[in-house]
């Protein structure tokens, strides 16, 4: 496996507005990858879907938005999972640019063992307010096809409610990585120079200032629709929003 000391990674909920910072990066002269789509995600992402549902194997669902990760991060990682996660990144692995990295959102799935896997990358924590990141669907809306157990729904809203739910207890449930940071999409976009500032003392790379759209901001708050799960209020009201 080549060195992850230079590795930058992405880790936030599809619809979390991930696309600007991985637009920023590749701007910067950050090489994340041979092939990409639109949203800048890694291309093709098979393989790191089947690792998420290789690690899923691992998770315990108590009933409810309570899931147990501790098998995660006990003894060895399953080679299955670190050959598919290898399969996938080989263009990043194998590139010898001084910093390089990758984003899909699906990688917050596999986050517990990716940072087992590279302990030294560099990790951006990416949220955005949960009210609108469940506005439009996403591939990992349904978590049982990533082999998640949970309560099924029928709801589209809660059914995206509960990803984000999951997606953030993941995170919080994997021991905290040496280099990591936490930014809001909210202030990447209305206080950009004082997040990117943040940003270039993190990963030491002088960044290039992109256009963003303050409208981006709040939009579940121009919505009729119901979007306040109670089991998001303590989370909302945790990270600042």
């Amino acid at each position: 496996m080549s060195d992850p000391s230079r590795l930058i990674t992405v880790i936030g909920r599809g619809h979390s507005g991930t696309r600007a910072i991985a637009l920023t990066l590749q701007a910067s002269g950050v090489y994340i990858g041979d092939y990409l789509n639109a949203s800048s995600d890694l291309l093709p992402p098979q393989k790191m879907y089947d690792a998420c549902r290789v690690l899923a194997r691992h998770v315990v669902h108590n009933g409810g938005v309570d899931w147990d990760f501790s098998g995660l991060h006990e003894g060895p990682i399953d080679p299955e999972f670190i050959n598919m996660v290898e399969e996938f990144l080989v263009s990043v692995l194998n590139d010898s640019s001084p910093n390089r990295g990758w984003k899909l959102p699906e990688t917050t799935l596999a986050y517990p063992w990716i940072v087992r896997m590279f302990p030294d990358a560099h990790y951006i924590h990416w949220y955005r307010d949960p009210r609108d990141s469940i506005l439009g669907g996403h591939v990992t809306d349904d978590l049982a096809d990533f082999g998640v157990p949970y309560d099924a729904t029928d709801d589209d809203l809660e059914r995206r409610a509960i990803s984000w739910k999951y997606q953030y207890e993941i995170i919080k449930a994997t021991p905290t990585p040496k280099n990591v940071i936490e930014i809001r999409f909210e202030d990447f976009v209305l206080k950009q120079e004082e997040t990117l500032d943040r940003l270039e003392t993190f990963l030491g790379v002088p960044l290039c200032r992109i256009a963003v759209r303050p409208d981006a901001v709040g939009r579940w708050t121009r919505t009729d629709q119901a979007l306040d799960f109670d089991f998001l209020a303590a989370d909302i009201q945790a990270l600042g929003y």
